[in-house]
């Protein structure tokens, strides 16, 4: 199906290797950026030596940065995997300043891949980070991960990848909403793709921003590693197969606004690093509309 409109990306430039300095190589794979109260910029994401191991993807890195294109200091891990909690990896973090302190969700795993857990820890920093006592969020399946977390109306919704039964089955985007980011509701489902299997498939990384009155879904790999497709809704949480509006060379993409525009970021197994490039949206059908970013 041709797309109506396209959302599209300028010229990707790398802003972060973690492998500098390092004896060996290491990648970056999904991943959050965050500006703390005093302007500076954190990334945190999922970190191993090449070449790609998720089973033993056991620690967050973190860089800090003055400027969102860098340059960017390496900090040390934010978070360890903690077996006694019943994590068997650390995936996907993604990070929000609310109530004074910061959230990170993230996905801890578990023996069970049909009931995988999405935990939370806590900062006021952004450096220190302390683990929900009463342990995981919520668990589902199959291998549910990477969650990202928005505001939509009065409520909290997050995202995140799943498939349409715990064992199996389509590959789904599914979301859950919360008042306070720790009680969450049960899930409902914002995306079916057509495709099925089990663990990672083609609707991981969700990311969804709301702009000029549409909606946006970024998911990927699609349909090769580093690819991204863009589908628009003037709903939520209602995405469809024909509602697609854009392609993004990008793996494990997060868009990260700055005071004047959007980014998208681009990592994974293999690519050296996080990029970023500039993410355009098509033009508001009202002509004295302009194009937004969160505050």
């Amino acid at each position: 199906m041709a797309m109506r409109e396209v959302v599209s990306a300028g010229a990707f430039k790398r802003i972060y290797d973690p492998g500098l300095g390092e004896a060996e190589d290491w990648y970056i794979n999904d991943h959050t950026i965050v500006r703390d109260v005093g302007g500076r910029w954190h990334l945190f994401g999922i970190t191993h030596a090449e070449p790609a191991d998720p089973d033993d993807e056991r620690e967050f890195a973190h860089a800090t940065a003055g400027d969102l294109l860098g340059p960017w200091t390496k900090r040390p891990p934010a978070l360890h995997v903690d077996r006694d909690y019943g994590e068997t990896h650390l995936w996907a973090p993604f990070v929000i300043s609310a109530h004074r302190r910061y959230y990170m969700f993230y996905a801890g795993g578990g023996v069970d891949r049909t009931a995988a857990a999405i935990n939370l820890v806590t900062s006021t920093n952004l450096f220190h980070w302390v683990r929900r006592r009463s342990g995981p969020l919520f668990r589902d399946g199959y291998d549910a991960r990477d969650p990202m977390v928005t505001r939509v109306g009065d409520q909290w919704v997050m995202y995140y990848c799943a498939t349409s039964a715990p064992t199996g089955g389509h590959h789904v985007v599914a979301y859950r909403t919360s008042t306070d980011l720790v009680h969450w509701g049960h899930r409902h489902i914002a995306y079916t793709d057509p495709t099925k299997g089990t663990g990672g498939g083609n609707t991981e990384s969700p990311f969804v921003v709301q702009q000029d009155g549409w909606w946006y879904l970024f998911i990927g790999p699609r349909p090769r590693y580093v690819g991204t497709d863009v589908f628009r809704s003037d709903n939520p949480f209602r995405f469809r197969i024909g509602d697609k509006v854009g392609h993004i060379a990008a793996h494990a993409a997060e868009l990260v606004p700055d005071d004047v525009r959007w980014w998208i970021t681009s990592a994974g197994w293999g690519q050296g690093g996080v990029h970023i490039a500039s993410l355009r949206f098509p033009r508001p059908r009202d002509p004295h509309a302009a194009n937004t970013v969160p505050r």
